[in-house]
């Protein structure tokens, strides 16, 4: 196990023997729970990494429960079955970081966020190869600043962010809100564009923010009157911007009607809207730098079923 700089987060290897805790064993059927765990780490395309912390949300003013994700999602996705359209050769399972002293204030949220930052690029830079895809699943949406930066550092990268929130809050102090902000002042991504914005959650700073930085976005208000579609847009803004840079491909869990997340709204995505999404991005993984599940916040049994299972379709759906 290792640990941050100040000692509030660590981080572990997954095993094989972890696995067994996740899925059970049905005779005539092979999970995904008896491959995926089998298969290298240092080899594989593409590697899941869960991140176990609300010290993100909680220094943006939210609420807890962005810890539980990856767990629920282990429990859904290593259960689900292995067969010839899925043979679950090319992924394996990492690890994750967790936070093991949680804040006890915002302002400690807040300190802490600049540590799991600097932890999560020491962590992919250790562990990952720049030819491999982590899927990120878990934790706040703080967690995007370090995974750009760690694209960044061999390709130019421009980022795509499906989220009700555009996060670009100004850069005084760290937390879930600001990581596109801060990479854009920092000219770590190329561009930003964010698909399905609320009109009435992004304050007049954001917009700005937007304007002032040629940020592409649309909102979900349009998408209700049907003058586009999110996959439309998504596919889109793809086209243009393939030609140039990688993509860094962010999902945020609140864009989802009724998920468990931080920022729950009865207002939203479907499951299968996303899905699309994700089947889309399977075409074009060669240009992908990494996927980004952020903020699902499950804290009941039914909700982590929830959260656990949309995971793990997303997953699937873009492993192929």
């Amino acid at each position: 196990m290792k640990t941050s700089k100040n000692n509030n987060f660590s981080f572990e290897l997954f095993t094989k023997e972890q696995a067994t805790n996740f899925y059970t064993k049905r005779a005539g059927e092979t999970r995904v729970g008896e491959i995926v765990p089998e298969n290298s780490v240092a080899s594989s395309k593409f590697m899941l990494l869960g991140i176990e912390e609300s010290a993100g949300p909680i220094a943006n003013n939210g609420f807890s429960g962005s810890e539980n994700a990856w767990s629920a999602f282990l429990a859904n996705f290593l259960n689900a079955q292995i067969h010839k359209n899925f043979t679950g050769k090319e992924i394996a399972v990492l690890g994750s970081i967790k936070n093991i002293n949680p804040p006890v204030s915002i302002e400690d949220a807040k300190i802490q966020v600049e540590e799991l930052d600097a932890f999560v690029l020491e962590i992919l830079n250790q562990e990952l190869s720049q030819s491999q895809i982590p899927i990120v699943i878990g934790g706040g949406h703080n967690n995007a600043l370090p995974l750009m930066r760690w694209s960044a550092q061999t390709n130019g990268i421009s980022c795509i962010n499906i989220d009700p929130h555009a996060d670009c809050r100004n850069t005084d102090s760290r937390h879930s809100g600001n990581s596109f902000s801060t990479a854009l002042e920092e000219k770590t991504i190329e561009s930003y564009s964010v698909l399905g914005l609320h009109e009435a959650y992004n304050n007049q700073f954001i917009l700005n923010f937007l304007e002032k930085h040629s940020c592409f976005h649309t909102y979900y208000e349009d998408y209700i009157l049907g003058k586009s579609t999110l996959l439309t847009d998504f596919q889109k803004r793809v086209d243009e911007l393939i030609p140039t840079e990688k993509i860094a491909m962010e999902i945020d869990m609140d864009a989802i009607a009724f998920m468990p997340s931080s920022a729950l709204s009865p207002s939203g995505f479907s499951v299968d809207q996303i899905r699309a999404v994700c089947l889309s991005i399977r075409t074009i993984q060669s240009k992908v730098s990494y996927l980004h599940f952020p903020e699902a916040a499950p804290k009941t049994p039914i909700e982590q079923k929830i959260v656990g299972k949309a995971l793990s379709y997303f997953v699937r759906d873009f492993v192929g």
